[in-house]
């Protein structure tokens, strides 16, 4: 049986993963900060599915944090066989309006964390001539918005750039990349439901199916969803200034 380590797995498209992942009969290693809700979690999975759940309470923002999870997926004797980098969150307002120290955080977990668990991940899989990686991105990677637009868009290139350079060594390597979907998230980085056109809200499962479809097929980048696929395809027409103001008032209140 297959194991599956799923980062920021108690909430949203982390908790729609391990839910799929667990009925499809792989075991699990669930990784976030709430160890109580890992717990639950864990708990609900075996009872549901019979599955082994693993919990592995981890803040990703700290080295040490990073470290844990690079130990356990350098584990040989209990390999990981895919891994699912989905810890992210979003700041508060526009450039200027978030803490520098909240940029850098959201650096550390959306760039050096991915790096990192991709480069432990990878390496023992690459021993065995199998496994795979998904980084979760976002949409916001292909337009102009902030740090998180950065941060993401980076998530992209790096995948994309280490899948070309993994394919003849069994281990592959997805960048997903979905809209606005109703999670927690978007809760926590202040954007409202009601300021988001409702056509453009996805269902957590929803997207996880598509990702894992397309994961199946081999692709390197995946947008599991036609509408969000033609607005990427849009936005590489549009002229950026204009873009840039549409992706930057998405989602956020009026400037003051």
């Amino acid at each position: 049986m297959t194991t599956a380590l799923i980062t920021g797995t108690t909430a949203g498209i982390g908790a729609a993963f391990a839910s799929r992942l667990a009925a499809d009969g792989h075991n699990l290693v669930l990784v976030a900060r709430d160890e109580k809700r890992l717990r639950d979690q864990a708990a609900d999975l075996h009872d549901r599915h019979g599955v082994e759940a693993d919990v592995l309470r981890a803040d990703l923002s700290e080295d040490d944090g990073i470290a844990a999870v690079e130990e356990r997926l350098g584990d040989r004797k209990h390999p990981i066989d895919l891994l699912v980098n989905n810890a992210g969150f979003g700041n508060k307002g526009r450039y200027l309006e978030a803490p520098l120290a909240d940029e850098l955080r959201m650096m550390k977990v959306h760039c050096e964390a991915v790096l990192r668990l991709t480069t432990a991940a990878a390496e023992t899989m690459r021993t065995r001539g199998r496994g795979g990686v998904i980084n979760v991105a976002s949409i916001a990677a292909f337009f102009p918005r902030g740090t998180y637009g950065a941060s993401k868009a980076w998530v992209v290139q790096f995948t994309q750039g280490a899948a070309r350079d993994l394919a003849s060594s069994g281990v592959r390597l997805m960048a997903l990349c979905p809209g606005f979907v109703r999670t927690e998230f978007h809760a926590r980085a202040g954007i409202k439901p009601d300021s988001v056109p409702s056509w453009m809200w996805l269902d957590a499962d929803k997207v996880v199916t598509e990702a894992l479809k397309d994961f199946a097929r081999g692709k390197a980048l995946s947008i599991p969803d036609p509408r969000y696929k033609a607005m990427t395809g849009l936005a590489k027409l549009a002229p950026r200034a204009a873009l840039s103001v549409v992706s930057s008032n998405v989602g956020r209140p009026p400037k003051r």
